[in-house]
């Protein structure tokens, strides 16, 4: 599957909805973990905006990588933030789109006043 880094660097990134526990079967309940590390997988919405724009995403992030003092508005930082395009077919209907993941989210603290 091919993955595509992300550059931010240009970008505001805002928290739109609180990290949640990542659920791999909504029927059973079971909830995700990362195949490498075994840990518990986290989700995340924010607002990205950049070049005059501004679109909704879901980053799953691990949960060792979840920040501190995360809150609802709240400018962040992604750290090793990547896009993969998936595409599957349900039902009899091909669907497709774009997951992203991220090694972690922080609180994008404004730099201390000098002075």
């Amino acid at each position: 599957m091919r993955v595509i880094p992300v550059d931010t660097s240009a970008a505001t990134l805002l928290i739109t909805k609180l990290p949640e526990v990542k659920v791999r079967d909504r029927q059973t309940g079971e909830v995700a973990v990362d195949p490498v590390t075994n840990q518990r997988l986290m989700t995340v919405e924010l607002v990205f905006i950049a070049a005059g724009g501004s679109d909704m995403i879901k980053v799953t992030v691990p949960e060792q990588g979840i920040g501190d003092g995360l809150v609802m508005g709240a400018p962040v930082i992604l750290s090793g933030l990547v896009a993969r395009p998936w595409e599957s077919e349900f039902g009899g209907r091909a669907r497709h789109g774009i997951a992203y993941r991220a090694d972690a989210v922080m609180v994008n603290a404004p730099a201390p006043v000098q002075g």
